[in-house]
């Protein structure tokens, strides 16, 4: 079993320079697909209880969460709120996230990654 399970999404620079430093770093890593795989919502409920940083964080605030008219302010400190909209719409979460036993990062920048795997 992988040291670190890391939801990526292959169209993105941050997610492929997150992978690459991994590998430079010899860690032994799951990559989750999480656009054809989403994680489940007792998933996604771990990954947010564990989260190093505001849980809001977890939600990207792209054209499309502003095409959905969302509110940012509606996530903050609202880790039911997190849950429920990633449970509905996989696209939203940032990315990389790595989890490690129970603590789960969001790997921007890539600088926070080696402390996180050491």
């Amino acid at each position: 079993m992988a040291d670190v399970t890391v939801y990526h999404n292959p169209n993105c620079g941050s997610s492929k320079n997150a992978l690459a430093l991994l590998d430079e770093l010899g860690v032994d890593y799951e990559v989750v697909l999480y656009l054809k795989t989403p994680p489940d919502r007792s998933t996604l409920e771990r990954i947010v209880a564990g989260l190093d940083g505001p849980v809001q964080d977890l939600v990207r605030k792209d054209s499309r969460f502003e095409k959905l008219g969302l509110d940012p302010d509606a996530y903050v400190g609202r880790p039911e709120a997190v849950v429920e909209l990633l449970s509905r719409d996989k696209a939203l979460m940032q990315r990389p996230l790595l989890v490690r036993g129970g603590k789960a990062i969001i790997g921007r920048p890539k600088e926070r990654i080696p402390a996180f795997v050491a």
